[in-house]
C-alpha cells in the first residue's frame, strides 16, 4: 500500500460525502461518522507519508493502521454510543487512546513539533489541571471521561472545525489542485508579467501580483513562496533588487494571499462558523484590509525602486496583456463559475468549489491542445489534493483537542479573566498589544487555519469582553497569528524565500517586517474603527479609507531607503504625518469633523508628495 494511494483517497471520500453518496446506496450516516472515517484515513496518510527512518516500516505502518481503525471504530459505533453516553468502558476509552495518539504523532510528523507540543501541553493540562494554581485551577476530570469527551463529543475532535476542514476546505483544495493541474499557476504568472513587468521595479510588482493571485487559491504561505518565488525572486535580483529585499518582497506578498478573499488560506469558512455569520460577510469584511495590505506594499516597493533607479523589463520582452487575458480563460471561467454558484445560487462553499473544479476540468478537456494530458490528470489531482488535505485534517483534529480542553476545564474563562485584568489596569491598547504578541508566539510554525483556530479560542473572548466588535477581534488575532510567518526569530516564510534568494535569513526577516509594517498597524486601526471591515455607513468607510491610504503612503516614504520623498526634515514630517493620520483613523469616529479634515489634508499631501518623485524610465 503506497502512501500516495491513501492520500488520494481523502478527496475522493470527501467528494462522495458532499455529493450525498451514502443516500445513493440507501445508507444514513451521521456527520460525525464521516468525520471519524476521513480523519482515520488522514492519520494513516500522515504517518505513512512521513515514516520514521529508524523504525521498521512494518511497525510504522502497523501503528498507523491501529490509529485509523480506532477512528473507524468510532465511525462504526457512533450512533449507538450516542444513546449510551454514561458507559465509559474500555471498549470506548482504549480506542480513544490509540486514536488521539495517532493524530498527535501524525501531526508531529506532518505539521511540525511546535503544534504537536502545544496540543500535548493542553492534553497534560486536561489531566492535571486541577493541580494548577490560582485562576488556572481546573475541575478534576476522570481520565476516561476526558478522553471520551475529546474522542466522540461534538465539542471535541469530531466537531465544528473538523467538519469545516473535511467539507468546505476540502472543496477548495480540490479546486486549487485542478487549477494547478490545468496550468493555473503559469497563467497567473504570465498575466502578472504582462500587467506589471514593464513598470518601475517591475519584477517586484510582478511578484506582488502573482503571489496575491496564487495565494488566494493556496492554503499555505510557504507553499505560495515556493511556487511563485522560484520565478519572481531571481527575476527581481537580475533587475537590481538586493537578494534580501527580493526574498522579503516575495515572503510578504505570499503571506498576504492568506488574508485576501475569497479563500483566505481556507480560514474564511472557519471564521464564518465561529462568528455564526455568512461566508459572504467574512469575505466583505476582509476586502478593504487586504486591498490596503497590497496597495501599500506596492507603494513601498515603488518608492524603493524610484529612489534606487530600478526600472522594469522592456515591453517587447514581455507577454502582451491582451494575449495573456485571452489565454487565461482556463483560469477565469472556473473563477466565474465559483462566484456564480457561491453568491448567485447560494450553494454551500465546499460544493460550489467542487462544481467550479468540474468546470475547470471540463474546459481543459475541451480546449487543451492535442497531445496534452487529459484523463491522466485525475490521479495526479487526487494525490496533490490529498497531500494538501492531510495537514488540514490534522490541524483541525488538534484544534478539536484544544477547543475541547478549553471548554471542559474552564481554561478559556481563566485566560479571559487574566487578559481582562490587563485592560483594567492599562486600558484596551495594552490588551491589544499583549494579545498581538501572544498571537505571534502561538502562531509560530502553524498552518494558516491552525493559527486562527488556536488564537481565536484563546484570545478573542477577552477582546470581545472589552467592547471590541466580534468580527474586529477575530480579524485582529487572525492577522497577528499570520504575522508569525514574517516575524523573526522564527519567520518561516521569510526564511523559505531567503533559501531561494541565497540571502542572509536574519536580514531577510528584518526587511520583511519593514515591508509588512502596514500589516502590523492595520489590525489596531480596525480594532478601534470597524468601518474598515465595512461596518459603518458609506461615508464613514470612505473617510477611513482616505486616512488609512494617506497614512500608509507616508509610512512607505519613511521606510523606503533613501526615501524618494526626501531626507532630513521632510522624512521626519512624513513619519509624523503617518503616525497622526493612523492614530486619528483609529481613535476618532470617521464622521467626526477632525477625521474629515485629516482625510482631506492627507489626500492633498499625498498628491503634493507624488510630484516629488524622481523621473523614471518606466511608468509607476
Amino acid at each position: 500500500m503506497r502512501a500516495a494511494h491513501v492520500a488520494a483517497s481523502l478527496p475522493v471520500v470527501g467528494i462522495l460525502w458532499m455529493l450525498d453518496a451514502p443516500r445513493w446506496i440507501g445508507q444514513v450516516w451521521l456527520t460525525e461518522q464521516y468525520l471519524a472515517f476521513i480523519l482515520g484515513l488522514g492519520v494513516l496518510a500522515g504517518i505513512a507519508t512521513r515514516p520514521l527512518p529508524r523504525l521498521p516500516q512494518w511497525l510504522d505502518l502497523a501503528f498507523g493502521l491501529v490509529a485509523m481503525l480506532s477512528w473507524w471504530w468510532l465511525a462504526r459505533n457512533y450512533d449507538v454510543w450516542l444513546l449510551d453516553p454514561v458507559d465509559r468502558g474500555p471498549h470506548k476509552w482504549v480506542p480513544a487512546v490509540f486514536a488521539i495518539a495517532g493524530a498527535l504523532e501524525a501531526t508531529r510528523r506532518y505539521c511540525g513539533a511546535v503544534l504537536a507540543l502545544l496540543c500535548s501541553a493542553f492534553l497534560v493540562y486536561g489531566f492535571i489541571g486541577f493541580l494548577a494554581p490560582g485562576i488556572f485551577e481546573a475541575a478534576y476530570l476522570k481520565p476516561a471521561r476526558y478522553l471520551l469527551y475529546l474522542y466522540n463529543d461534538t465539542n471535541g475532535i469530531p466537531g465544528l472545525v473538523l467538519n469545516v476542514g473535511a467539507t468546505q476546505i476540502l472543496g477548495f483544495i480540490v479546486f486549487g489542485a485542478v487549477l494547478n493541474a490545468v496550468g493555473g499557476s503559469e497563467l497567473l504568472t504570465r498575466l502578472a508579467m504582462a500587467a506589471m513587468g514593464h513598470r518601475r521595479g517591475g519584477p517586484a510588482k510582478v511578484a506582488i501580483l502573482a503571489s496575491s493571485l496564487f495565494g488566494t487559491l493556496s492554503g499555505s504561505t510557504v507553499a505560495n513562496v515556493m511556487s511563485t518565488g522560484v520565478v519572481t525572486i531571481p527575476m527581481m535580483k537580475r533587475s537590481g533588487f538586493p537578494a534580501r529585499y527580493a526574498a522579503a518582497i516575495e515572503a510578504v506578498a505570499s503571506n498576504g494571499g492568506q488574508i485576501a478573499p475569497p479563500v483566505m488560506g481556507a480560514t474564511a469558512f472557519i471564521i464564518a462558523e465561529f462568528l455564526q455569520i455568512s461566508y459572504a460577510e467574512v469575505v466583505l469584511a476582509a476586502l478593504l484590509p487586504a486591498i490596503f495590505y497590497y496597495l501599500l506594499l506596492y507603494r513601498q516597493v515603488d518608492r524603493y525602486a524610484a529612489a534606487h533607479g530600478l526600472t522594469g523589463e522592456q515591453k517587447e520582452n514581455l507577454p502582451k496583456i491582451g494575449d495573456a487575458l485571452m489565454k487565461s480563460w482556463p483560469l477565469l471561467f472556473p473563477l466565474g463559475a465559483l462566484i456564480y454558484f457561491l453568491f448567485f445560487l447560494g450553494y454551500a462553499p465546499g460544493k460550489s468549489a467542487l462544481y467550479a473544479a468540474a468546470a475547470a476540468y471540463a474546459l481543459h478537456l475541451v480546449m487543451a491542445p492535442r497531445g496534452a494530458e487529459r484523463l491522466g490528470l485525475i490521479p495526479k489531482i487526487a494525490v496533490r489534493a490529498g497531500e494538501t488535505l492531510i495537514p488540514i485534517l490534522l490541524v483541525c483534529a488538534v484544534a478539536g483537542i484544544i477547543i475541547g480542553t478549553i471548554n471542559i476545564t474552564g481554561l478559556g474563562f481563566a485566560l479571559t479573566l487574566a487578559l481582562s485584568r490587563i485592560a483594567e489596569f492599562g486600558g484596551v491598547l495594552p490588551l491589544l498589544a499583549v494579545t498581538a504578541i501572544i498571537a505571534i508566539v502561538l502562531g509560530v510554525g502553524m498552518p494558516t487555519s491552525g493559527v486562527y483556530v488556536v488564537v481565536a479560542v484563546l484570545l478573542a473572548p477577552a477582546l470581545i469582553a472589552q467592547g471590541i466588535p466580534a468580527i474586529s477581534a477575530h480579524f485582529f488575532i487572525f492577522y497577528f497569528g499570520l504575522l508569525s510567518m514574517l516575524t523573526p526569530p522564527v519567520a518561516i516564510a521569510s526564511y523559505a524565500a531567503a533559501s531561494i534568494a541565497d540571502s542572509d535569513m536574519w536580514q531577510t526577516g528584518t526587511t520583511g517586517v519593514k515591508l509588512a509594517a502596514v500589516a502590523y498597524l492595520l489590525p489596531f486601526v480596525f480594532a478601534f474603527n470597524s468601518a474598515l471591515l465595512f461596518d459603518g455607513s458609506w461615508f464613514e468607510i470612505g473617510i477611513s479609507c482616505l486616512t488609512v491610504y494617506a497614512a500608509g503612503h507616508f509610512l512607505a516614504e519613511v521606510l523606503a531607503r533613501r526615501s524618494a520623498f526626501g531626507g532630513g526634515l521632510r522624512r521626519w514630517a512624513a513619519g509624523l504625518a503617518a503616525l497622526a493620520l493612523g492614530g486619528l483613523t483609529a481613535v476618532i469616529a470617521p464622521d467626526h469633523p477632525v477625521a474629515i479634515t485629516a482625510a482631506i489634508l492627507g489626500l492633498g499631501a499625498v498628491l503634493v508628495s507624488n510630484r516629488m518623485l524622481p523621473d523614471a524610465p518606466h511608468p509607476a
